[in-house]
């Protein structure tokens, strides 16, 4: 599939990221680097990576020998929340590390320890994307009541919050909240917290000729939630990437979205 044919969600500032992601979190050293050059190779073309990953480096380097183009790539580190003072500090590692003048994506890996410290982190992160070190910003694990605390003290919402979620943790009501303000839904870990066994994912699988891992990955596609699967495995990540032949019915996706429910 053709990169520019993948959907995308459209962040502030027309920044498109693709729904599909490749998750890089324990993907370090050698393997590290020969499993995102699969990715690429493959068709991803949106990596997630993190400054507590310690892998920016083997994911710089194969975004450069993929052979493809900077601007193909949508490329998202984050922030370890303890930088608090030394946040242009760590981007400018970021950017070093992965060989790049600008990510796309900057995120608050995680809400800091310290309230206090909440909006002038915040504020760093919007004064590096005016000054174009990235294209957008946004957070992590932050609940809804976090998000709303930085959009009311800077009149900024974040582009996107990337959370733990899987159909077993679907809630409509937390959907929802970052639909109203904007926030793009970004999710984490979408097998580890599925049972790829449950009857109902099985059977939309059979329906569809594919697996139910792939079931849950569309399952997110269509919901235009952003999702970033990880594996090493060269099989795993073709089958992950996989999910643009079939798409799911409205009944199918009633169906799935209870899982979360029960």
């Amino acid at each position: 599939m053709d990169h520019t044919d993948q959907p995308t969600a459209l962040l502030p500032g027309d920044v498109r990221m693709p729904l599909l992601g490749f998750g890089t979190w324990q993907a370090t050293g050698q393997a590290g680097y020969d499993a995102v050059l699969a990715a690429l190779d493959t068709g991803y073309r949106h990596l997630d990576t993190a400054t507590m990953y310690g892998n920016e480096r083997e994911v710089g380097r194969a975004v450069r020998e993929s052979g493809l183009r900077r601007e193909d790539v949508f490329i998202t580190t984050k922030l370890p929340p303890d930088r608090v003072g030394r946040e242009r500090a760590t981007l400018e590692a970021s950017l070093e590390a992965l060989g790049v003048d600008q990510v796309d994506l900057w995120l608050i890996h995680w809400p800091p320890s310290s309230a206090a410290d909440s909006i002038p982190l915040w504020r760093e992160l919007l004064a590096a994307r005016d000054e174009n070190l990235v294209r957008a910003v946004g957070v992590s694990n932050y609940s809804t009541a976090e998000i709303d605390e930085l959009i009311q003290s800077t009149e900024e919402n974040p582009a996107v919050n990337q959370i733990r979620w899987s159909p077993s943790l679907y809630d409509r009501q937390r959907h929802a909240e970052h639909r109203d303000r904007g926030v793009v839904l970004e999710g984490y870990s979408p097998f580890k917290t599925s049972d790829l066994s449950d009857p109902v994912l099985t059977r939309i699988a059979g329906a569809h000729g594919v697996s139910p891992a792939q079931v849950v990955l569309r399952w997110h596609i269509d919901h235009e939630i952003v999702v970033i699967p990880k594996s090493v495995t060269p099989e795993r990540i073709t089958a992950n990437f996989d999910v643009f032949h079939f798409s799911l019915t409205a009944e199918e996706m009633r169906d799935i979205d209870a899982l979360g429910e029960v």
